[in-house]
This record gives structure tokens, C-alpha cells and sequence, in this order.
């Protein structure tokens, strides 16, 4: 269960657009205009209490990005179990033309949440296991 909690009675409970969508839809609080190329903060008007061993992940909408080359900065954001503030969004214009106007109540990103496996980190010498790719990395499976 996700505990969805109103900062304001503005702000809009996330919800799906369709039945299994991973992706719950974050709404605006304000509207604005960001110039190609800003950045912005926009808050959503909410605080969320994640279920215990749960991280939630805030996506961009691939509409906005294919449309207007709206993205996230921190793509994906990370909320962690702990943190009960208001839910913002740090929008990024990518177009380089266009200024991109939103309103209040406009979907502008998504909420994932996923289960997040958190081990004790111990420090080693050397790996129990050796694997077939060892160190390769980039481009280590070729083109």
C-alpha cells in the first residue's frame, strides 16, 4: 500500500491512466513556462509514505519527451523508504526552440515504485566467484 498524503487540497492523488500501468501519474501544483534549455522545480502538493523495502522512482512522461523535449534532470529521481517531504519534480526543456507551457493539474512525470534489495556491504581482497566477463567493460560485447 502507498500512503498518499495532500500538502495542499490543490495537489491530485497519483493514479494510473490504464489497468497494470507501472507508472503512477505526478500532476503539477503550479503552472509555469520553462525556456529551451531551463530547468525547473515544479512541487506536486504531496508526500508519500512508501511501503518498507520500497524506493520510488520519478520517470519522465515519454509523451512530453517525444512531443517537447521535456525530460527530468536526475533522471530517474530516487525517493528513498525514509523521506516523507513534498514530492517535486525537477523538469529539463531540452528543445532548443521552444518554450514548454504547463497547468496546474498537468500530468508532468511518473511515479515507479520497486522493491530494493539492501545487503550488508562488507569490503573484500578478493571476489568469492570469477566470471566469464571479469573486468570488460564498456563495449566489452561488441558493437
Amino acid at each position: 500500500m502507498l500512503q498518499v498524503r495532500r500538502l495542499d487540497p490543490r495537489a491530485r492523488v497519483p493514479e494510473r491512466a490504464h489497468p497494470g500501468d507501472a507508472g503512477l501519474d505526478l500532476r503539477a501544483l503550479d503552472g509555469g513556462t520553462l525556456e529551451p534549455g531551463g530547468r525547473t522545480l515544479v512541487p506536486t502538493g504531496l508526500a508519500i509514505a512508501l511501503p518498507a523495502g520500497h524506493a520510488g522512482l520519478v520517470l519522465p512522461r515519454s509523451g512530453l519527451a517525444a512531443r517537447h523535449g521535456l525530460t527530468l534532470v536526475n533522471t530517474p529521481g530516487l525517493i528513498d523508504e525514509g523521506f516523507r517531504g513534498e514530492l517535486q519534480v525537477l523538469l529539463l526543456n531540452t528543445d532548443r526552440e521552444q518554450a514548454f507551457t504547463w497547468q496546474p493539474g498537468d500530468r508532468i512525470a511518473q511515479l515507479v515504485l520497486v522493491a530494493v534489495a539492501t545487503p550488508s556491504v562488507v569490503e573484500a581482497q578478493a571476489f568469492d566467484d570469477d566470471t566469464e566477463r571479469g573486468t570488460s567493460g564498456f563495449g566489452s560485447s561488441g558493437t
